[in-house]
């Protein structure tokens, strides 16, 4: 079966049409048949179709996209009840332990990033993970530091990524491996994303599952959840009418 190759966190200015475009065919011919963008929380149903017309163009799968940078747990959880039902992917980054650990356990969160490269503001760690473990949240990590840093700052991430991947593997924490990048010369081919990964700790059928099938099964359960057939988990409308 053929591989449906992702990127969960593209990063577009949607205001600059051509150059959005440009982005998306890069995308396209370097493979990915499935990418995510973050976009404005106050962003038009008619701005997200025009968006998912332009991939549709080049045969790549769209998924709507929110990242939330709260500073209280009750942000939030405010934010996640405005705008769950809105977008199909929703990550928070997680800049104090107190947010992390809302996010970790609340089963509206998809994804966790720690993009603070100091260690002290990173806070994925084994309550985190358990957190984690029973709400479905992956742990999403961004290659595009790995591509611009350099020297004990490069490696200083490393260290942190491979205790994070081995606590998350720990726990059974999908682990979703994205681009992060908002520049057509930092995208990289999905098995190279895929072999940065041998850096902090995975291996390769684990890497690949990391831009293949974790990516793949979050927009999809979603998209469930979202359908105007969905009621609840195991729950759908078959048929409406008289006859039902």
């Amino acid at each position: 079966m053929r591989k449906i190759f992702a990127d969960l966190h593209l990063r577009l200015n949607v205001k600059d049409q051509a150059a959005t475009s440009r982005m998306i065919t890069k995308a396209a011919s370097l493979g990915y048949r499935l990418i995510a963008v973050p976009l404005p929380p106050e962003i038009s149903e008619n701005e997200i179709a025009q968006l998912k017309a332009v991939c549709s163009g080049v045969k790549i799968d769209f998924a709507s996209r929110v990242d939330l940078r709260p500073k209280t747990p009750n942000e939030l959880l405010r934010a996640l009840r405005r705008l769950r039902r809105k977008f199909e992917v929703i990550c928070v980054n997680c800049e104090n332990k107190q947010v992390a650990r809302q996010a970790a356990k609340d089963r509206r969160v998809d994804l966790l990033n720690f993009s603070s490269l100091d260690f002290r503001k990173r806070f994925f760690d084994n309550a985190e993970a358990e957190l984690a473990s029973s709400s479905l949240a992956a742990l999403e990590i961004d290659v595009r530091p790995l591509l611009v840093l350099e020297g004990a700052s490069r490696i200083r991430l490393l260290s942190n990524l491979r205790r994070e991947v081995a606590v998350a593997r720990e726990f059974h924490v999908p682990i979703v491996i994205s681009s992060g990048v908002s520049e057509e010369k930092l995208l990289r081919k999905p098995r190279e994303m895929a072999a940065l990964a041998f850096l902090f700790g995975l291996d390769e059928p684990t890497a690949l599952k990391a831009v293949v099938e974790e990516p793949a099964a979050i927009v999809k359960r979603n998209r469930e959840k979202l359908s105007p057939r969905f009621v609840a988990e195991g729950i759908r409308v078959i048929k409406e009418g008289k006859d039902s």
